[in-house]
């Protein structure tokens, strides 16, 4: 068994102990439903539910990924153009600084009313949300381009849309990867905020309707559904990000001695 191996086991275990302690917790001090359900429960009213989970859950990672998917092209652009251009970073950066600082729950009802309630404000909340990390990231990892490699390609006759595409942009993926993975999960957190406001379906507004009628377990399992569904998007991006900046990670075990 090699050492990634034992990684993965360990953090398995850990997690398995996380659960059986929460369990056990429960039992032991004779924990209200109301207030805390086992997971045992929750398993157990996600798999009764799973009918009327489902089609929330759908609507969950549709608004999500369409959300995302346009935050990805926004972001990506307006940090290219941030950190390629000194006066555009002096122009923009504040207006975005100062945009992410807003509370996105209160973003929301001004979305309902320009497009009414529906898919329309989610999608435009978990763009919002993932729009400035990708920013940020794009926008350092342009700006901090090694000058050598540049001025090789000036030197060479290269224009700055060649350099930009040849050396700045693959310098950049590590860190637009990096945004990916953090942007994928405020994504969900802006999906849910606009459900739980102004939406009649997905996760968010199961859970508000569960919590409303005090059904804990099934807001439980809708938590533990988003966790599932942010794990998995996470792990996704996490392998492509390998598969498209393997060369910028060191990589163990490369000189082995025989015996």
């Amino acid at each position: 068994m090699n050492e990634s191996q034992r990684r993965r086991l360990m953090s398995l275990g850990f997690i398995l102990l996380f659960f059986v302690l929460w369990e056990l917790i429960c039992l032991v001090f004779g924990v209200s439903q109301l207030v805390l359900p086992r997971p045992s429960v929750i398993i157990a009213t996600f798999i009764d539910r799973f009918p009327a989970i489902m089609p929330h859950a759908i609507q969950t990672i549709y608004t999500t990924l369409l959300g995302f998917g346009f935050g990805i092209l926004i972001g990506l652009s307006l940090g290219m153009l941030i950190g390629s251009s000194r006066l555009a970073f002096d122009v923009a950066y504040p207006l975005l600084v100062g945009f992410s600082s807003i509370p996105k729950v209160a973003v929301v009802p001004i979305f309902v009313l320009w497009f009414g309630a529906g898919t329309v404000p989610a999608v435009l909340t978990a763009m919002i949300m993932s729009v400035f990390p990708i920013v940020v990231n794009v926008a350092t990892g342009l700006a901090t381009t090694e000058p050598e490699l540049e001025d090789v390609m000036k030197t060479l006759g290269a224009k700055k849309h060649e350099i930009l595409w040849n050396v700045s942009l693959p310098r950049t993926m590590p860190f637009f990867f990096a945004s990916l993975k953090v942007s994928v999960t405020l994504a969900f957190v802006g999906t849910v905020i606009a459900e739980t406001v102004a939406s009649n379906r997905g996760i968010g507004n199961l859970m508000m309707i569960a919590s409303s009628s005090f059904d804990v377990p099934l807001v439980f399992a809708g938590l533990f559904v988003l966790a599932a569904l942010g794990v998995s998007l996470y792990v996704i991006f996490s392998f492509i990000e390998s598969r498209v900046t393997g060369w910028t990670k060191r990589q163990d075990g490369l000189s082995v001695a025989s015996h």
